[in-house]
């Protein structure tokens, strides 16, 4: 199947699953070639991982297509937090204090603001980032009533190796929890569990352009 096929299946499916979930088109290490056939079919929401592969192959995409939105969905260094805030609308790895006072910081001059996911280690893997679901209410409250930004929902990469779906249904009871009502969960091999489950933005890649090699 071409990239357009897959893309058309996908998007059709979801719109069959749920009106309320959106796909976020994950374009790390694609070209920008590749980026600009799904733009061409109107889709408005993409992913990278990296915030310097970010701004090399969005900033001149971005000022002539300023209704696009670009989601990051990648660890992100507090060294890069700035580059960050002025490339996308959507942060959905925030989860820590000190990337937290950057942003508040950085939105202080009221020219910006920005939608923020949380991101919670629901599987409390070492090698993963998130914060844990026992400091969750504490660090929402932090960000929404002390620094003011505006926290949108929850996100999570479930263990490779598990049923995702307990984790994503772990993660929606957080979410209620916490009085959000996004969720940013789901990747290619398990979109479907994710709808399911209640997720608002699935994050696919591999499932569009094909498995990558890098």
């Amino acid at each position: 199947m071409s990239v357009i096929a897959k893309y058309n299946y996908i998007s059709t499916l979801l719109n069959s699953l749920s009106k309320k979930t959106k796909l976020i088109v994950v374009t790390k290490s694609q070209d920008v070639d590749k980026i600009n056939i799904i733009i061409k079919q109107g889709h408005k929401d993409f992913g990278e991982n990296k915030v310097q592969e970010a701004v090399f192959k969005w900033k001149n995409l971005l000022l002539h297509k300023e209704d696009l939105n670009l989601h990051l969905i990648g660890k992100l260094q507090s060294n890069k937090a700035n580059e960050a805030f002025n490339i996308f609308k959507y942060i959905h790895t925030l989860d820590n204090e000190k990337l937290a006072k950057l942003f508040n910081k950085f939105e202080s001059d009221g020219k910006r603001k920005i939608k923020y996911f949380i991101q919670v280690n629901v599987g409390n893997e070492i090698q993963k980032n998130g914060i844990s679901a026992s400091l969750l209410k504490e660090f929402v409250n932090f960000c929404k009533f002390d620094l003011k930004l505006d926290i949108i929902g929850l996100m999570c990469i479930p263990p490779v190796s598990l049923d995702s779906s307990f984790y994503f249904q772990e993660l929606s009871k957080l979410a209620k929890d916490n009085n959000l009502k996004d969720l940013s969960m789901g990747m290619s091999n398990d979109y479907i569990s994710a709808i399911k489950n209640g997720s608002t933005f699935v994050r696919i890649g591999s499932g569009i352009f094909g498995e990558r090699f890098n």
